[in-house]
């Protein structure tokens, strides 16, 4: 039998999330928190819409999903995302001590793997590169939009 509910499956959750924030004109960042296969956040970027700097998908959604579940910890748990996360973000998910972070585009101009490779918690596994084109796609048809 196969398994509807795959990496895949959950990083599309995490672009509808990023095509939401790509309507409200912010950068199209997307993510969601899931714990034994149910999504139990999701956020994608509001730096606009609440004028903070801080309010990145990654961090929006470790609120939502710390508050779900009850606790500061998100072991158990894994976080997709649609950009590699920054080193602020990495910052917090290593606090935060999920067990995996699937992100799909790389990040080489502010990614943590250039600046923090180590931010993360040492027992939390990293992929990258799921749907990165779809992810890729979307972050330049909206810097483009913006240059015009």
């Amino acid at each position: 039998m196969i398994h509807p509910y795959d990496d895949e499956y959950f990083m599309k959750r995490a672009l509808a999330e990023a095509e939401q924030a790509f309507r409200e004109g912010e950068i199209p960042v997307g993510a969601v928190v899931v714990c034994q296969d149910q999504i139990i956040a999701r956020a994608h970027n509001q730096t606009e819409t609440l004028s903070d700097v801080t309010a990145h998908a990654e961090m929006l959604v470790i609120t939502s999903a710390t508050s779900w579940l009850g606790g500061k910890y998100l072991t158990g748990c894994t976080l997709y995302v649609t950009l590699e996360p920054c080193v602020m973000c990495a910052g917090a998910l290593g606090w935060s001590q999920l067990d995996r972070i699937v992100w799909g585009a790389p990040d080489p101009k502010r990614g943590f793997q250039k600046f923090a490779p180590e931010a993360l918690h040492p027992k939390t596994q990293i992929s990258g590169g799921l749907l990165a084109n779809e992810s890729e796609a979307l972050l330049k048809r909206f810097f483009e939009a913006r240059r015009k």
